[in-house]
């Protein structure tokens, strides 16, 4: 088998929750639902949709959504052990997520290399909350992803490399469609389902950890 390399998805996939969805809930006027609803229908791209919501959101609230977020948000059960997996099988681990660096990071923290994440960025120096986009789609993507995880997957894997997509919402989907081996929760199962994508279900890490010792290890 060739060399496996992992795109992890966060929100939703690392965490239990999208926690894009529990700031909205918590902070946001009405109307940031009609704009998630839209994303989800792909009526209006990823990155239009997400700079919307948070454009609802005043900049200087950010030390309380932080603290909101790193104080209720739970990592998935086995993530710890298939990070420590991973280095053990010399296996690359990409974290890639649509979420935004002022809380993907103090959540990863002592968990993930800094270099090992591909995120969205924040701008808090105007009223309201801007997000920046420092992975933008390349020439071969044109669905306004934000953080486009297809570009992500062509620029840090060799073509030959196994792809390994771990994922759960909308924003994995063109990802999914690369990838050799998909790991799927939620939304993500629904469109594999529907496109008829092969894909392994799973609820915790210790799942995926367990296909990969049977699937990938075993054939290495």
């Amino acid at each position: 088998m060739n060399k496996p390399i992992i795109f992890c998805d966060f929100d939703g996939t690392i965490t239990n929750t999208d926690n894009i969805i529990a700031i909205m809930k918590k902070f946001a006027p009405a109307g940031w639902e009609k704009i998630k609803d839209q994303v989800l229908s792909q009526e209006i791209p990823i990155q239009e949709g997400v700079g919307k919501m948070f454009s609802l959101l005043p900049s200087d609230w950010k030390g309380d959504i932080t603290d909101y977020i790193v104080k209720h948000a739970e990592i998935r059960e086995g993530f710890k052990e298939f990070v420590a997996f991973t280095k053990e099988q010399g296996i690359p681990l990409y974290i890639v997520s649509g979420g935004i660096d002022f809380f993907v990071e103090p959540l990863l923290e002592g968990l993930i290399a800094k270099e090992q994440i591909y995120c969205n960025q924040s701008d808090f120096s105007n009223e309201r909350i801007e997000i920046l986009w420092p992975h933008t789609c390349d020439a071969k993507c044109t669905n306004e992803c934000g953080c486009c995880k297809p570009s992500l997957i062509r620029k840090l894997s060799n073509q030959d490399d196994f792809k390994i997509v771990i994922g759960d919402s909308i924003t994995d989907l063109q990802a999914a469609k690369l990838a050799d081996k998909v790991f799927a929760r939620d939304f993500l199962i629904e469109k594999c389902e529907e496109l008829g994508i092969e894909h392994s279900p799973f609820y915790s890490f210790f799942d995926v950890i367990g296909i990969l010792k049977k699937e990938i290890v075993a054939h290495a």
